[in-house]
């Protein structure tokens, strides 16, 4: 029987709500099995990665934590293709043939490891694992990385006989032949942003096809139809996909105390939440946040207009603004100091806030990491969702699984005013309105039919916080990878 250590990498794209539960996962790994993980990241996700990582092992599990790797691969902006890219090639060249590796941001120099066995690779890595088959032919196995709901991947990037969009690279191919038309012209016509628009979604579809197997993020209970959708369309080439979620570090005090340090208003926002559970109760906060990237940013006033509504309701309330991209006018910073009752955060410990007794609702964009903390939690939502697989997880949540609300008024552009297909309505989206909608759903929430979700939440809670225990799709599913190393 061999005794050489066995190696996986894992990479995710740097946006946290890809980072974040790969990361989780590798530490999950690593205790299951003698293995070592090196996960690769930038200097910009280096310090969070790594304060991340330290709150899944607790006092006594030093023997797993030393088998993590954490290796930044250089300075690189967030969305920019090119440049991680290019980082990531050059390293794997080192990698694939077992050589040392330098984390760019510590200066730590990691000894060789054997040529790893698999790597765990975020799906919109499309130029890095043309460069891992080119470099590593078969020797590598490549599981892509499927980081957001499997519903909304499902439909995004499935094969068009099952319902997704197929080989978006051969569509647009075939229309620019048909119209001439340049090739950018074309992808430009699907909603997606253009960061990703040109060099990663119309390849998605051919890299997940030629991978050897998929990790799904999700929870099997939030959404088992979806899964087994993807189970299905992987198993037709004899190819696996895992499920894996949910992926949250443990509940302990030392997680806690770790994610608090992520935010330098920890503290301020913990006396926050006592506070507010002492003079408002249990359940009355509204916690408002739309994640670390996203923000209203061409129709700022909307997520004003919302707060002046809360406000206007006496409801207690957090509002992160961790996107780079939000500005909070001077006048909205007086106004809610005036209130006394809410609080403005540039970055939250968002486990901890959901966790609070004092926290009652979740208004929130609806990507899937944040909606996987909401449920583990037990926190039923309000949904403004804004692009990727945020409208269809507001669509399964509120109509499928009615645990939360869905606001229409807030839609932006000629798309969004348009007719709703599964109920008629045709928002109108003009200040009035939004006003007029939030007033309403808060009115609901805080009421017998909010009562009636969060109640319905609870089966849905209890399932998907046991998917890691005995019995549990996620357990089960990440022990069949690790068998087959």
């Amino acid at each position: 029987m061999s005794t050489t250590p066995k190696h996986i990498v894992a990479f995710p794209y740097q946006a946290w709500g890809h980072a974040r539960p790969l990361i989780n996962l590798a530490a999950r790994l690593v205790k299951l099995r003698d293995i070592t993980v090196t996960l690769l990241t930038t200097n910009q996700f280096y310090d969070r990665t790594v304060s991340e990582l330290e709150r899944s092992f607790v006092p006594g599990e030093e023997e797993f934590a030393n088998r993590m790797r954490v290796v930044s691969l250089g300075d690189v902006q967030t969305f920019s293709p090119n440049g991680i890219d290019s980082i990531f090639k050059s390293a794997w060249e080192k990698i694939s043939v077992a050589e040392a590796i330098v984390c760019a941001k510590a200066a730590t120099r990691f000894d060789p490891l054997p040529v790893p066995e698999a790597i765990i690779i975020d799906f919109f890595a499309v130029e890095p694992v043309r460069a891992i088959k080119k470099l590593s032919g078969k020797s590598t196995k490549i599981f892509s990385w499927v980081s957001g709901g499997t519903n909304a991947m499902f439909y995004l990037f499935g094969p068009e006989n099952l319902g997704g969009r197929g080989n978006v690279a051969a569509t647009v191919e075939a229309e620019v032949k048909r119209t001439g038309r340049s090739f950018e012209e074309v992808v430009a016509e699907f909603p997606i942003p253009k960061e990703v628009g040109i060099a990663i979604f119309p390849y998605i579809f051919e890299t997940m096809e030629s991978c050897d197997g998929a990790f799904l993020i999700t929870a099997e209970p939030y959404e088992p139809e979806a899964v087994a959708a993807v189970k299905g369309w992987f198993g037709k080439t004899g190819r696996p996909a895992y499920v894996c979620g949910p992926l949250l570090p443990p509940t302990s005090t030392t997680a806690t105390a770790k994610e608090k340090q992520q935010s330098t208003e920890a503290v301020e926002i913990q006396e926050f939440l006592d506070a507010t559970l002492k003079t408002s109760g249990e359940k009355s906060l509204l916690y408002i946040s739309f994640g670390s990237l996203f923000w209203p940013v061409k129709t700022p006033e909307k997520i004003w207009v919302v707060l002046d509504v809360v406000m206007e309701r006496g409801i207690p309330f957090i509002l992160s603004h961790a996107s780079p991209m939000a500005v909070v006018p001077d006048d909205v910073k007086e106004k809610v100091k005036a209130y006394g009752k809410g609080l403005l955060s540039s970055w939250s410990p968002q486990q901890t806030i959901l966790e609070h007794p004092a926290t009652g609702w979740f208004l929130a964009h609806g990507g899937h990491n944040g909606v996987t903390e909401a449920v583990c939690a037990g926190v039923p939502f309000i949904l403004w969702p804004f692009g990727g697989d945020q409208p269809l997880n507001a669509v399964h949540i509120s109509e499928q699984l009615k645990v939360g609300y869905e606001l229409i008024e807030v839609r932006t552009g000629p798309a969004g005013l348009h007719t709703i297909y599964r109920n008629g309505r045709t928002p109108v989206g003009t200040i009035e309105a939004i006003k007029a909608e939030v007033r309403d759903v808060l009115t609901k929430a805080y009421g017998p039919d909010g009562a009636e979700k969060r109640e319905r939440l609870v089966a849905l809670t209890h399932a998907v916080t046991h998917e890691w225990e005995e019995g549990g799709g996620a357990l089960r599913d990440v022990r069949a990878f690790l068998d087959t190393l």
